[in-house]
């Protein structure tokens, strides 16, 4: 089956699920969150949540001060997401 993962197309077993994805990938499921088809998932809905062939997947992992890690090709991109504070 093909996917895209942040941007890559991948190649992953048939039937699997978003968790199975993440572990796979070594990404620890309470860190993160996933977008499925432009979907922000719950993270309850990880288990369930089958993944079919051509679906886009975006994972993020957020970090404190308001930025965000996009986690791509285990390798960990920082994006800064926090607005400049007018005084």
């Amino acid at each position: 089956m093909n996917i895209q993962v942040n941007g890559e197309a991948k190649t992953f077993q048939d039937g699997i699920t978003v968790t199975d994805l993440l572990q796979t990938l070594d990404i620890r499921t309470e860190q993160v969150a996933v977008e499925l088809n432009l979907i922000i998932l719950d993270r309850g809905d990880f288990p369930q949540s089958v993944l079919q062939n051509g679906d886009t997947v975006e994972i993020l992992s957020f970090i404190g001060g308001g930025a965000t890690i996009h986690l791509h090709d285990n390798k960990r991109h920082l994006i800064n997401t926090q607005s400049a504070r007018r005084e």
